[in-house]
């Protein structure tokens, strides 16, 4: 149900080192894309800290420019915060203050103690990631994070008021029934998210395979990719998609004969998965993190434990149905719902933040 209409303007501070739009690789970026489009469609006022070039519904602080040079990001990240906190001071000296800082970033929560507006994070990363810095946090400080199973593993923090799962724009997908035979990895290309894993299966069963995605500006990225999936390129059997458009890569969802996810960490959620769904496409994933939440195996996809069994689930991928996975995409990633549940969690900080308000003063 939606709640009734609750004037709120808030500030959204994205990633610094990736631009922002329907063609962003990384899922942070996707779903804040989607996120502020949502809540600047619903009548509130949404500005958003981004790099330049990005793409967003409302107002837009451009700050760095995108592909600042390998290894750059911290340098990049403190003019990146030092604007955020310039656009909030105005903010406040206007008299027009932000209700609320919505960090998925990743970086600026850092600061939530030099502010005095509520700062909401989005954890896309591991309860790993954040270490001790989230065991004392500042009062004005909230932690969402985006699954269940990601959300188990941040008990020990104090300020993490629930989950808001992830979903998509369905409507964006294409459906198709019929599939090409080809496997299909897709995501930000770094080792821990397996993409060499994928063409070891496509090789042993001799089957194409499609990575797509884009390399991020750090050097152990560029020395994976250089590594593990350059000297595959060029032989037929392997095919690179590097940064493509949204309409590339809908395509290729809904072309897949599967979408592999040998994801070599605890996955947080995936949108790949999702997208997938939403395509018709089955998912073949490896059995770790929030995957068994998102993927409903033996009907929209086969979990396994390994590449053997990654390899081994290739062949029973005609067992499922791509109408199952539209469906399940249909009921239970669709944006809208994720955008009702993000408005209700901005009522209840900013609720929680002016209850310890009253109780400090």
């Amino acid at each position: 149900m939606r709640l009734p209409p609750i004037d709120m303007k808030i500030l959204y501070v994205a990633y610094p080192l990736v631009k922002l739009g329907p063609d962003s690789c990384g899922g942070a970026e996707q779903m804040l894309h989607v996120v502020e489009e949502g809540i600047a469609s619903r009548g509130h006022e949404t500005v958003t800290v981004a790099c330049a070039g990005s793409r967003v519904a409302g107002s837009m602080v451009p700050t760095g420019v995108p592909e600042p040079g390998v290894d750059a990001f911290a340098e990049v990240d403190v003019v990146h915060n030092t604007r955020v906190l310039e656009t909030l001071r105005v903010a406040r000296d206007s008299g027009h203050p932000f209700d609320l800082v919505h960090d998925k970033g990743g970086s600026f929560w850092t600061l939530a103690d030099a502010v005095p507006e509520p700062v909401l994070l989005t954890a896309h990363l591991g309860r790993e990631f954040y270490g001790d810095a989230l065991r004392s946090t500042p009062p004005n400080l909230f932690v969402n994070c985006v699954s269940n199973a990601q959300r188990s593993t941040f008990d020990d923090v104090a300020c993490a008021i629930g989950a808001v799962p992830n979903g998509i724009a369905i409507r964006r997908f294409p459906f198709r029934e019929s599939k090409d035979d080809y496997l299909l990895w897709l995501g930000r290309i770094c080792e821990e998210k397996g993409a060499h894993v994928a063409i070891e299966v496509g090789r042993r069963l001799g089957m194409r395979v499609v990575i797509a995605g884009d390399i991020y500006s750090f050097s152990y990225h560029q020395q994976y990719f250089e590594r593990e999936i350059l000297p595959h390129l060029g032989h037929g059997s392997v095919q690179l998609f590097l940064r493509p458009s949204f309409e590339t890569k809908a395509k290729l969802l809904a072309g897949a004969r599967a979408v592999l996810i040998p994801s070599l960490v605890d996955e947080t959620s995936s949108l790949v998965a999702m997208e997938a769904a939403a395509c018709g496409t089955p998912v073949i994933a490896f059995r770790r993190g929030a995957l068994p939440e998102v993927i409903e195996d033996g009907r929209t996809g086969l979990l396994v434990d390994g590449a053997d069994q990654m390899a081994q689930a290739v062949s029973r991928v005609e067992e499922i149905s791509s109408y199952a996975c539209r469906h399940r995409a249909e009921q239970m990633f669709n944006s809208e719902q994720m955008i009702t549940q993000y408005e209700a969690l901005y009522w209840r900080v900013r609720h929680l933040h002016e209850h310890q308000s009253v109780l400090a003063a």
